[in-house]
């Protein structure tokens, strides 16, 4: 380990006393932070010192510190480039997410979402009743028939089509039970 003489530190007191406020104003003028440019100062003096015997005496000493805290501030600028493009890239990408969002509630109609399920239960459960049942729910809903032209078109009583009407209504509203809580909750 290597001990430090006097001759040392008062060869760095007078370096750091003639030079540091240049080379911090050398730094600050590229990094616009104080206390980054007062950092990337200390270190590159640090470096040189650590490494002065290393350094080639007819290099200029001042000259040398500023090539380092060149160096120094090169990294740091394009670290803060790197985090900028990737912010930048992230702010893009949030916006494309949430203008996706928008543009996917804008054309979203519930209303419609609910009517192909209802429309298809519907159908579904029509299918499943007999013939004749059948036959008489849509004759009435459908067609827009009376209750009263349904039985004589179909050569039946009044009693019997609203039976019919009524076994239809039974097994729709059964079928149809989650939709029914829904429309009462929106509407």
């Amino acid at each position: 380990m290597y001990k430090l003489s006097t001759e040392d530190l008062i060869v760095f007191n007078k370096l750091y006393e003639e030079y540091h406020q240049r080379f911090l104003r050398f730094a600050n003028s590229y990094v616009r932070d104080n206390y980054v440019a007062q950092d990337i100062t200390t270190e590159a003096l640090m470096y040189y010192w650590e490494n002065r015997h290393s350094v080639d005496v007819q290099l200029s000493i001042p000259g040398y510190i500023l090539t380092i805290i060149k160096h120094k501030s090169l990294n740091y600028l394009r670290h803060i480039a790197v985090c900028e493009e990737y912010s930048e890239q992230m702010k893009n990408y949030y916006q494309w997410e949430l203008n996706s969002r928008i543009t996917s509630l804008e054309s979203c109609e519930p209303y419609e979402l609910f009517t192909t399920e209802i429309q298809e239960i519907v159908e579904a459960t029509l299918k499943s009743l007999p013939e004749q049942t059948r036959r008489i729910f849509i004759m009435s809903r459908y067609e827009n028939k009376s209750h009263k032209e349904i039985a004589a078109q179909l050569n039946m009583t009044t009693k019997g089509v609203e039976f019919h009407m009524s076994k239809a209504f039974k097994l729709l509203r059964i079928n149809l039970k989650d939709y029914f809580l829904l429309f009462l909750y929106f509407f």
